[in-house]
């Protein structure tokens, strides 16, 4: 037998263990839609969202603009298709929270898996970042801000001390500012998000036990 600590971090990977994969949430390269998806984000990071055209976007692809159109008709239609792929997982992750025990174990699980849905949007998430105005006009904004505000009332206990309420939401914003701030600094992609997802283990931990529990 080991620690309550020791314990707690074995249910814990018995769990992650057993999480469901999300494959929607990353299209598969050989999938004609998931990769529109991919090079739109990558011409919109270069040269910015309203100069990106859906021509230059077929040019990229390499395919004719009407065979694009197959897919999507406006560079709109292609955020918002990704947005509702990203947001589907996020909303499951919630649901599975819900039903839950409201513990540190379950609230330290719940971080992980939502590392593993945030690495594998990391252009969308730097799009949103650098386009929030363009995220507002899409009316995509209004979902993703309800999913990150179910997930912080899901972390927070309303009755705790406000310093342990606010460390327990920063465990979740620290991860998005986390992965901008370490996409400029080198290094090994897995250690940079092990690395990002130890501090927001490490705040949720303490705003429920005081102590600095991680792993």
């Amino acid at each position: 037998m080991g620690t309550p600590q020791q314990e707690q971090h074995a249910r814990a990977r018995e769990q992650h263990a057993h999480a469901p994969t999300h494959a929607h949430a990353h299209p598969r390269r050989g999938d004609t839609r998931g990769r529109i998806q991919q090079v739109a984000l990558e011409l919109f990071a270069e040269q910015g969202y309203e100069k990106t055209s859906l021509r230059e976007i077929a040019e990229r692809l390499d395919v004719t603009k009407a065979a694009l159109y197959y897919h999507f008709k406006t560079k709109e239609d292609i955020i918002t298709s990704i947005a509702e792929d990203l947001t589907t997982p996020v909303e499951d992750l919630v649901a599975w929270a819900e039903g839950q025990p409201r513990t540190l174990v379950t609230k330290q699980e719940l971080l992980r898996r939502y590392s593993d849905i945030l690495w594998k949007s990391t252009n969308f998430f730097r799009f949103v970042q650098e386009n929030q105005a363009t995220v507002r006009d899409l009316n995509i904004g209004e979902r993703m801000k309800g999913n990150l505000s179910a997930l912080g009332n899901l972390l927070k206990d309303p009755g705790a001390p406000l310093p342990a309420q606010v460390r327990s939401v920063t465990a979740l914003f620290s991860m998005h500012a986390g992965m901008f701030v370490m996409q400029n600094v080198e290094g090994d992609p897995e250690e940079k998000r092990a690395a990002i997802l130890e501090v927001a283990l490490d705040l949720v931990a303490q705003a429920e036990t005081g102590s600095t529990l991680t792993s």
